[in-house]
C-alpha cells in the first residue's frame, strides 16, 4: 500500500482564457490518509499568496470540501484526482466582522436620538413609542454581539475582507442612520403622539411582546445550532426540536417577526423598507440552507418548508 498521496490541482478558468500562472500543481502528500488542512497546507507551500483561509477547494464536478480536519479519501477524494482552487481573496474573522458590522446601530442609534431635535433642525421631546424603540433597537444589538461572543460556532474561520464593508453598509446605513433618522423624526415626538394608538399602553406592551418572546425565540433557535456543533469541530447535524420541526430556519422566522413588530410599533416607513430589506436577504439565505440541508442529509431530512410555518 502506498504511503503517499498524489493530486493534482488546477484553477478554474473560463473558456478562451490563459491557464492561471503556477497550476496546475501536482502534489505528492506523504501521507496515505492526507487532510484537507494537509492539502491546503501544500498549495500554501507552492503559493506563498494563495494561504490555507484564502482556499475555497472543489471536485470536478464543482462540490466543496468543507472540513479540514477529514481526510480526503474520507471526503470522497481518490489518488490522482484533479481538484480545483479558488482564490476567495484577503479573509477576515467572522468574529470580527459580527462584532463590527453589530456595533454601528449601538453607537448610531443612541447618538441620532439624543441629537435628534438638532438633526431635524426642530426641537422636540421624545414620545415613548421613541424611547422604547430605541430601547428594543441596542437591545436587538446587544444580543446579536453576545451570541456572537458566547454562542455561534462557525463552520469557516473567516470570510472575506469585502464582506466586512458591505455587510456594516446594512448595519450601520440601514439598520443605523436610515432607520434611526426615520424612527426618531418630530413627526413621532410625544406632542404628535398623545392620544393616539402609538400612545396606548396595551398598543406599546403588545408590540413590545412579540418583538421580545420573538428574539428570545430567535435566541434559543441559535442555541440548538450551536448544540449541534461541539466545540473546535465543523461536524453538521440536521438541527432538530423547537420550530425546526416546522421550517428549515427559524431563526430568520423569528428575526422577520422580531422586525414585523417593530415596524407595528413605529409604523414608520423606513422601519418597513428595513425590514423588507433584511426580510429579502434572509429569505434567500434560508432557500439556499434549505436546498443545502436537503442536498446534505437527503432521505434521512425532514420534510420542512423553509421559511414560513406550513406555508413555504
Amino acid at each position: 500500500m502506498s504511503s503517499t498521496f498524489t493530486v493534482t490541482v488546477d484553477k478554474r478558468v473560463a473558456p478562451g482564457k490563459p491557464a492561471s500562472r503556477g497550476f496546475p500543481l501536482t502534489l505528492t502528500l506523504p501521507n496515505a490518509q492526507p487532510t484537507l488542512a494537509n492539502l491546503k497546507a501544500a498549495i500554501a507551500a507552492k503559493s506563498a499568496r494563495l494561504t490555507a483561509e484564502r482556499q475555497r477547494i472543489t471536485t470536478e464536478d464543482k462540490k466543496p470540501l468543507l472540513d479540514d480536519a477529514r481526510s480526503l479519501p474520507d471526503l470522497g477524494v481518490q489518488p490522482g484526482q484533479t481538484l480545483y482552487v479558488k482564490d476567495l481573496g484577503p479573509q477576515v474573522g467572522w468574529a470580527t466582522v459580527f462584532f463590527t458590522e453589530y456595533a454601528g446601530p449601538l453607537w448610531i442609534h443612541p447618538l441620532m436620538y439624543t441629537f435628534a431635535g438638532t438633526i431635524w433642525r426642530k426641537q422636540f421631546e421624545p414620545s415613548r413609542m421613541q424611547t422604547l424603540a430605541l430601547l428594543l433597537v441596542l437591545a436587538h444589538y446587544a444580543k446579536r454581539e453576545l451570541e456572537t461572543l458566547f454562542v455561534h460556532r462557525f463552520s469557516n474561520g473567516t470570510m472575506p475582507l469585502f464582506n466586512i464593508f458591505k455587510n456594516s453598509f446594512h448595519y450601520w446605513i440601514l439598520s443605523g442612520v436610515f432607520l434611526a433618522f426615520g424612527v426618531y423624526s418630530p413627526y413621532y415626538s410625544r406632542d404628535r403622539l398623545q392620544g393616539t394608538l402609538q400612545d396606548s399602553d396595551a398598543f406599546l406592551a403588545g408590540c413590545t411582546a412579540v418583538f421580545v418572546l420573538a428574539e428570545l425565540a430567535n435566541a434559543y433557535c441559535h442555541l440548538i445550532l450551536s448544540w449541534l456543533r461541539p466545540a473546535g469541530t465543523r461536524v453538521r447535524k440536521i438541527p432538530r426540536g423547537f420550530a425546526f420541526e416546522l421550517v428549515s430556519c427559524p431563526n430568520y422566522t423569528f428575526e422577520i417577526l422580531a422586525w414585523s413588530a417593530f415596524t407595528v410599533l413605529t409604523l414608520n416607513p423606513a422601519a418597513a423598507a428595513f425590514a423588507a430589506v433584511s426580510a429579502g436577504q434572509m429569505a434567500i439565505w434560508a432557500v439556499k440552507k434549505h436546498k443545502a440541508y436537503k442536498r446534505e442529509f437527503g432521505k434521512d431530512y425532514p420534510r420542512r418548508k423553509v421559511l414560513v410555518p406550513f406555508v413555504w
